[in-house]
């Protein structure tokens, strides 16, 4: 699949489509790529899936590292929506970019029809306890080669309890020490970990949008209690539990599918 292009600010960013219907804005996570939401997006539900690669991911470049947010990257996504006329798509996302969508919900409630949080990492604070796992990453492939950055995660006590209670989270991690370009990554996972989604409860609790809530157990970096927080703000909203990733992926993406396929079914 060939993307098309979007210049954001003099930043070439990557934009991919799939499926026909009505459009669903659907983002990926930190350090990801459209291949994520794309493994999860269910088929013949009259949607189709628009995926815009965030700065430093995938085949868009990265920029000034110095822009990494998650306002910069919600910010491109309102531009890239400004600009080709798609009007009020669902939009949504995985881990950063349910943060991404979740911003735009509150400071572009004119571009979203309705809203997808997944497996969210963020509630509305920034720098939450959960993301440490990620900072602590980028802050060892800041100061090392990677593999020596990898030796020492690895011989930390923050591995040995993750391989217990989020060895799913200890997979990807692992993943990052060779992503390349390596310090692009590193300055991914320190900005982003210690960002935000740069909103309010009060804001939170204001949306006035259809909600889907997706979220899971086994999952250090994606606490369920963060997706039960935010469906519970949001008036209306549907929270969905679905098999751990660290459980059974086949399954988790089994369920991710069916919660999302009866979600815009009913749209």
């Amino acid at each position: 699949m060939n993307p098309a292009r979007h210049s954001a600010d003099g930043v070439s960013l990557a934009v991919y489509e799939e499926g026909e219907g009505m459009p669903f804005v659907f983002q990926h996570g930190l350090c990801g790529d459209q291949a994520q939401p794309g493994q999860v997006f269910p088929e013949d539900v009259g949607f189709r899936r628009i995926t815009l690669e965030c700065r430093g991911h995938g085949a868009s470049d990265a920029g000034p590292k110095t822009a990494f947010s998650i306002a910069t990257f919600a910010s491109d996504v309102a531009g890239y929506l400004d600009a080709s006329g798609i009007e009020r798509p669902v939009v949504g996302g995985i881990s950063m970019g349910a943060a991404i969508a979740l911003r735009l919900a509150v400071r572009r409630p004119d571009l979203v029809r309705a809203l997808v949080i997944a497996r969210p990492a963020w509630i509305c604070a920034a720098n939450p306890e959960n993301m440490a796992p990620n900072r602590i990453a980028g802050e060892l492939l800041d100061r090392y080669p990677p593999d020596e950055a990898r030796r020492q995660y690895e011989a930390s006590p923050q591995a040995e309890e993750l391989e217990r209670t989020g060895p799913d989270n200890l997979a990807s991690i692992r993943g990052f020490f060779t992503r390349e370009p390596i310090d692009v990554t590193a300055a991914l996972l320190r900005a982003i970990s210690m960002d935000g989604p740069g909103v309010t409860e009060a804001e939170v609790s204001a949306v006035a949008v259809p909600t889907l809530v997706i979220g899971h157990g086994r999952d250090v970096v994606h606490p369920l209690g963060h997706a039960q927080s935010l469906a519970s703000m949001i008036p209306g909203a549907r929270l969905v539990e679905i098999t751990p990733k660290a459980d059974d992926a086949g399954a988790y993406r089994a369920d991710f599918r069916a919660a999302l396929a009866a979600f815009l079914r009913e749209l």
